[in-house]
């Protein structure tokens, strides 16, 4: 139905990954930006009209879905940072399935039944690291789709540290001319503050700076300016339990900030790869060590590589803290690394634009006899498993929502050279 010529009556029918949602009007496809669940019938504002296809943001609900909650964040709606606060939890799930399994099909011709979702016991309180944007005095996250900063109080994703560390963080950056800070919390917190040259002051401001963030009760604050080193004051790193090992990490290093449902995940691909005995174990993107730790206890040798200096620097303390000697941290690329032979298990944790093509012939070459892959990006993730699958199968693929109350989607596949008769991970 036709409102105007902007406004449209609609069904919903499908969400796709990036929180929209797909409608159809007069045979063209809507993509729809907003809250929408499939079934529900909404009027929605045309903002941009494409030759196949238009963009639309809803305006009103006419008859929501019996799935429809109230969005338990005040700041819902303006924020940028969750997409599906509205929706029932156990709905939510089925939507992220539904997108990995579409774009499985779709884009790699996969049709399979995905494993179990490995699920957060908790769907709030989970980050252990937030990333604030900063902007005229206003520090919280963007609003969709532009660089206003929407400023908050307390974010319900981050756990309770990180929000007190904020409010601290707000009270000493009034003046500050910053871009983001990046709060860290396990058994202390630490802060990464992103600034540019001109605004970072004399090397008197700065060391000003790093100590009234000490004396405000953070463990560590580390300087970034654009272009030039590091300033790092007070501690490194915080550390946080994985197994029962002693896992450091530090501002510029990345780690999975839903630390708890991580260790699960951690473990539960342990289990699956068991047993290591005399095994060699490759891990790409393998930041500070979060997989290569755990395996080194059971495999012969784990080899981890890692681009980014700061996570080589935590892995190699990893290692000393945790007395592991069959690890070795090597700083490269996976494009320049050069691969060895005798490779048993890959383990892949690319960023979101998922695996190069140089890196994927280096698998097919090396042919490691299983593959854990784990991705952030369902559409890199089905491009890559085509390519592997030329001479690997599927042992399982499953969902893992590490990211509760937003779109964002991870995935988990093991999979195995043809031919192979060893365990699966199942």
């Amino acid at each position: 139905m036709k409102k105007n010529k902007s406004q449209l009556i609609l069904k919903a029918d499908r969400p796709v990954y990036g929180g929209l949602s797909i409608a159809r009007h007069e045979g063209k496809v809507v993509m729809i930006k907003g809250s929408a669940l499939p079934g529900e019938t909404i009027e929605v504002n045309i903002e941009k009209e494409k030759k196949d296809y238009s963009i639309a943001a809803v305006t009103r609900i006419i008859k929501p879905s019996p799935d429809r909650i109230e969005p338990a964040c005040p700041y819902f709606g303006t924020c940028g940072g969750c997409h599906l606060q509205y929706i029932f939890y156990e709905k939510q799930v089925k939507i992220k399935e539904d997108i990995l399994r579409d774009c499985l099909k779709r884009l790699a011709k996969i049709d399979i039944d995905l494993s179990e979702s490995i699920l957060s016991e908790s769907q709030w309180n989970y980050r252990f690291r937030g990333q604030f944007k900063i902007s005229r005095g206003r520090i919280g996250f963007y609003r969709e789709r532009t660089r206003e900063v929407i400023d908050i109080d307390n974010c319900p994703l981050m756990i309770k540290e990180v929000n007190e560390y904020l409010k601290k963080a707000k009270a000493l950056l009034t003046k500050v001319d910053a871009g983001e800070i990046h709060i860290s919390c396990g058994d202390r917190c630490t802060a990464l503050l992103e600034v540019t040259a001109h605004s970072a002051g004399s090397g008197a401001d700065r060391d000003r700076l790093g100590k009234i963030f000490l004396d405000s009760g953070f463990s560590g604050i580390f300087i970034g300016i654009k272009d030039k080193k590091v300033l790092r004051y007070g501690e490194h790193y915080i550390t946080l339990n994985l197994e029962d090992l002693q896992y450091t990490i530090s501002p510029k290093s990345f780690f999975q900030s839903n630390w708890e449902l991580n260790k699960a995940v951690a473990a539960f691909i342990k289990e699956n790869l068991l047993p290591l005995k005399g095994k060699k174990v490759l891990d790409l993107y393998s930041g500070a060590g979060n997989f290569s730790l755990q395996l080194a206890s059971d495999a012969d040798k784990v080899i981890a590589v890692e681009e980014n200096p700061c996570a080589i620097e935590d892995g190699r303390r990893n290692l000393k803290i945790n007395n592991i000697k069959n690890c070795k941290f090597i700083r490269s690329s996976a494009e320049n690394f050069h691969m060895m032979d005798n490779i048993y298990i890959v383990m892949l944790d690319p960023p979101r634009q998922g695996l190069s093509s140089e890196t994927v012939n280096k698998m097919l070459k090396i042919m490691p006899e299983r593959i854990v892959y784990i991705s952030c990006n369902p559409a890199t993730f089905a491009r890559d498993l085509k390519k592997l699958l030329e001479k690997y199968s599927i042992e399982s693929i499953r969902m893992i929502d590490f990211f509760p109350q937003t779109f964002h989607i991870e995935a988990l596949a093991f999979l195995k050279i043809k031919g192979f008769k060893g365990p699966t991970g199942q």
